[in-house]
């Protein structure tokens, strides 16, 4: 399985973004879908989970502001970042568990997309 995110770049504060990350290969069934980032020296956070049944979870710090959502038919998870802050830059990472073929649960990470957001 592989994960490949998309959507980062550099932004003004106050400017939106939109992440995806679509999971790719021999997939059984995939569960909770998530956003995780790491910015320079701390360590990695959750930013929003999703649940197969779309329930959401959100970090205190981006709410309001980001929505996570999925796409079943494309194994694909997004996340729309609005009013972005100085402070939301980061390495932004998706984050998949699944049920494989064998009935085992399994985790897999996406490659990193930098977000900046700078003026």
């Amino acid at each position: 399985v592989q994960l490949q995110a998309s959507g980062g770049g550099l932004v003004q504060p106050g400017g939106s973004l939109r992440l995806s990350c679509a999971a790719s290969g021999s997939i059984n069934r995939i569960n909770d879908m998530a956003w995780y980032r790491q910015a320079p020296g701390k360590q990695r956070e959750l930013v929003a989970s999703i649940s197969r049944s779309y329930f959401r979870n959100y970090a205190d710090f981006v709410k309001g502001r980001f929505t996570i959502s999925r796409d079943n038919g494309k194994n694909t998870v997004y996340l729309q970042m609005n009013i972005l802050k100085p402070e939301d830059t980061a390495v932004y990472y998706c984050n998949v568990a699944l049920t494989d073929w064998d009935m085992s649960s399994r985790t897999y990470w996406g490659q990193g997309t930098q977000v900046t957001v700078s003026s």
